[in-house]
């Protein structure tokens, strides 16, 4: 059956993943280019905007102290605008949230833990990565966060299949799939299935392209794919004659039938690609720094439980709970950056729609856990430096630390897991999400991931209060409901990762808030003076 270039590449992106099909592109020669940087412009409010046409600044109070707020806060501030940031945590950073030793949660069931992580050792519950190409990098450069590389990808970890039992190491899932896929596609280039749609020159250098990509033979061969050293070796190359043994390939029926091509994909993706960065001890450090940058100038008020917005004829009032106490703050405007379906309770003289369309969003189940090890078994017993196993458990995927290597303890994410995953262990108590939690891990791992456990601490976003999901997502963010929050209601605006097209990633949250900071700078600079 004759196939277009588009059915073909598409066919084989299905068998072998994005890897193989952009390979297969550029092979061809019309792979895309690459994206330019295109991080939108901003020209952040100065203080002289004031001094030089006159007006008088304006009073802003900011709702959440997560980086969408944060980031607001910051940018108004430098410019003289008189800022108070109303946090009902008791510290910065919202969903930036890193669990060490003394860290204390209790959950929206009443259920409470207490981290007793060693000196250096943490989780990121919440954020845990940074893309090079994300705004986050330069807010980072310009806070002072120091910056280490994070692994997200390593070719030392683990794939694992529940079907067959079977787990393989990263770089022999991708050797033996991208060696069959290519085999494949050169025999039945070579057999003339793809004649009709391209040309003789097209099918050589797609051939000569599969016999470097996949390391298979020559046509006298076949193109046969029969393993090599980038599958991992049985005896590893060493001294004088030890060239090094790896073992011949299982069948290609084998291979696909494990599926792992389905998570190749993920190392090309734009924000997970490699190289990634993280804070050096912990995501938080970027909130910690924000705080103290916008404390320099502004306000926080930790401990102060928003319970009205209504706009008045001159700004807006507040109305928040401050322990036993009632408060009222007033300003000229309010910048709302607490999760949508959260502020959706609050009480407002908003318009209904404007209510609607908080409570439209759906909150996403996610959770982690922390495994704090006496001993870094994954470095001294598999040569695991960092990275990120696969699992089609319910765990869904571990983590092992990309800091402190060769130390003599370390903490792994023994799941971060979404959905109905997330859901089943939100609903054990500690002690069981735990215990779940190494029973599976147990599969991958064997014995030792039971062992020198010194620490735990889990987290089920579900059920963290002021938060009570780990981001939102939109059933339609083309739609009047997420259109309406893109503009302000009254004196009353909106900011936050979920309204951006990076949700779930702190970039989002302050790409939203510079957003919200220029139109709100526009205004007053556009009023009479």
């Amino acid at each position: 059956m004759a196939v277009t270039r588009r059915q073909f590449l598409q066919r084989v992106g299905v068998a072998g993943g994005a890897g193989v099909m952009y390979g297969t592109m550029g092979a061809l020669g019309f792979a895309p280019a690459g994206a330019a940087a295109a991080t939108p412009a901003f020209t952040p409010p100065k203080a002289s905007d004031f001094t030089l046409t006159g007006r008088s600044r304006k009073k802003v109070v900011v709702l959440g102290a997560g980086i969408a707020g944060l980031t607001t806060a910051y940018e108004l501030g430098k410019a003289g605008y008189d800022i108070t940031v109303l946090e009902a945590r008791h510290r910065p950073g919202g969903r930036n949230w890193t669990v060490r030793g003394g860290t204390k949660e209790t959950e929206l069931d009443g259920r409470t833990q207490r981290s007793t992580f060693a000196e250096g050792q943490y989780m990121n519950a919440g954020p845990a990565r940074l893309p090079q190409h994300h705004v986050t990098m330069d807010y980072c450069r310009e806070l002072g966060v120091p910056l280490e590389v994070f692994t997200n990808s390593n070719a030392q970890a683990w794939i694992y299949d529940s079907v067959s039992g079977t787990k393989v190491r990263w770089r022999e899932a991708k050797a033996d799939t991208y060696g069959y896929v290519s085999e494949l596609l050169a025999k039945a280039t070579d057999k003339g299935a793809l004649d009709a749609e391209l040309t003789g020159e097209d099918q050589e250098r797609l051939i000569a392209f599969l016999r470097s990509f996949g390391a298979i033979g020559d046509a006298a061969s076949g193109y046969a794919y029969t393993g090599s050293g980038r599958r991992g070796y049985t005896t590893d190359p060493g001294a004088g004659l030890q060239d090094g043994e790896y073992a011949a390939p299982p069948s290609v029926a084998d291979v696909l039938a494990r599926g792992a091509g389905r998570y190749f994909s993920f190392e090309m993706g734009w924000d997970q690609a490699m190289l990634m960065f993280q804070p050096v001890g912990g995501m938080d450090r970027i909130a910690y720094a924000f705080e103290a940058a916008v404390e320099a100038r502004s306000t926080i008020r930790y401990g102060a439980e928003v319970q009205s917005v209504m706009n008045t004829q001159d700004g807006v009032e507040v109305t928040y709970v401050d322990g036993a106490t009632t408060r009222t703050v007033t300003a000229d405007f309010c910048v709302c950056a607490v999760p949508p379906h959260i502020a959706a309770r609050f009480r407002t003289n908003l318009p209904p729609g404007v209510q609607e369309s908080l409570a439209y969003a759906v909150p996403a189940s996610t959770g982690k856990i922390g495994l704090q090890y006496g001993r870094r078994w994954w470095e001294e017993d598999e040569d695991l430096y960092g990275g990120i196993t696969n699992t089609d458990l319910d765990v869904s995927t571990i983590w092992y630390p990309s800091y402190g290597y060769n130390g003599r303890r370390g903490t792994v994410v023994g799941y971060y897991n979404f959905g109905a995953n997330a859901d089943a262990y939100a609903a054990l108590p500690h002690r069981g999400r735990l215990q779940k939690a190494l029973a599976q891990g147990r599969k991958v791992h064997g014995p030792v991931y039971g062992k020198d456990i010194e620490s735990t601490f889990s987290v089920a976003w579900s059920k963290i209060r002021y938060s009570e999901g780990g981001w939102v997502g939109w059933p339609d963010q083309t739609g009047r409901e997420y259109r309406r929050l893109l503009r302000p209601s009254g004196n009353v605006y909106f900011a936050g990762d979920h309204l951006s097209h990076y949700i779930a990633w702190q970039a989002g949250a302050i790409l939203s808030a510079r957003d919200v900071v220029t139109h709100l700078h526009t205004r007053v600079m556009g009023a009479p003076a």
